[in-house]
């Protein structure tokens, strides 16, 4: 029924069931929220800091907010049966519409990561109409090419699974140095996702095809996404070059990039949530008292952090510059 509320919910796609998570009701005629996690979590563990950040529940009151789990991958999930077929990465972005329908959502504003930004471009990509706007976190718009899925099913036989999809969300030099952060995800990983369905999703992740985008006027029926688009990279993440690719094949109208110099699995929610929040109020759909409230509360956290270390920059600075392949609109550079 349209307009169920909060909760957790299963609902039943031309491509098979979808755990579903609401948060709040929708509020007038805006867009939904709709996450999308990225492959080796689900969407406790690839969001549940940015939104329990204040200043992101400031925003999130505004809106509301759907959590997509990918099939099998949501805490306490059953093991898919033997033989199960997963979904195709177009399948997976082909089970949406039936959610923005079941809970008749008018269009949503998507933020995904990683394998989720992937699921989420190839959704905006075949139902422009449903998406106003995209924050696309790592996204690597390439598939792999033979000697990368060579290796990866090599890697495969001689590693735990955890270990196999790690060097997916986290830099090289943060794998050596073996943070707290890194074991911590490992063990998430192992004990919180079903290891079965993970292989899975992880296996049609990595037989993914290129994203068939390209900017107008480049090439002959170019087709790109048509909503407002805000990729966001870690530096030194391991998706950096496709993020980069990426932006030289987005219309640069209508284009934002973000490069954090912490990495994302750090997850720093206050750069985002500022960033996030710009973002919605460009497309019309932050009041102003709550940007004054965010707007002081982040001054409030930079003086507080500044106080504790004052000798990191924390400038957040707009220009337009060139960021490695073609142009970029907007590039915002986030150092802490």
């Amino acid at each position: 029924m349209p307009g169920e509320g909060s909760g957790e919910h299963d609902i039943e796609t031309p491509y098979g069931m979808l755990h579903v998570v609401i948060r709040g009701a929708p509020k007038g005629n805006k867009p939904a929220i709709l996450t999308y996690h990225d492959v080796g979590l689900n969407h406790k563990l690839c969001f549940n800091t940015f939104f329990n950040n204040e200043d992101m529940q400031e925003i999130t009151k505004h809106f509301v907010v759907c959590h997509i789990d990918a099939p099998g991958q949501q805490i306490g999930a059953s093991q898919l049966p033997q033989g199960y077929q997963y979904p195709t990465m177009d399948q997976l972005a082909g089970m949406l519409p039936t959610v923005v329908q079941h809970f008749g959502f008018k269009s949503i504003v998507g933020i995904g990561v990683g394998a989720g930004a992937y699921i989420l471009a190839k959704f905006a990509l075949i139902f422009p109409d449903l998406v106003e706007g995209l924050v696309l976190l790592n996204i690597d718009p390439n598939g792999k090419g033979w000697i990368d899925w060579a290796a990866t099913k090599l890697s495969g036989l001689t590693s735990a699974l955890p270990d196999t999809v790690l060097p997916h969300l986290f830099s090289q030099e943060e794998l050596m140095n073996n943070t707290e952060l890194v074991q911590s995800y490992r063990q998430q990983i192992n004990n919180t996702v079903n290891q079965f369905n993970l292989q899975l999703f992880w296996n049609m992740y990595n037989s993914r095809r290129d994203l068939e985008m390209n900017r107008s006027g480049t090439v002959i029926n170019a087709k790109t996404l048509k909503c407002s688009v805000m990729l966001v990279v870690g530096d030194n993440a391991p998706a950096e070059e496709g993020v980069v690719e990426c932006n030289s094949k987005l219309d640069p109208t209508n284009t934002t990039f973000l490069k954090v110099t912490l990495s994302l699995s750090d997850t720093a929610p206050g750069k985002l949530t500022e960033a996030f929040k710009y973002f919605l109020q460009g497309m019309g759909y932050m009041p102003s008292a709550s940007m004054t409230r965010l707007a002081r509360s982040r001054t409030a956290s930079l003086t507080s952090a500044s106080s504790i270390d004052g000798s990191r920059s924390r400038a957040c600075t707009h220009s337009d510059s060139t960021e490695g392949v073609g142009t970029v609109t907007h590039t915002m550079e986030v150092s802490c």
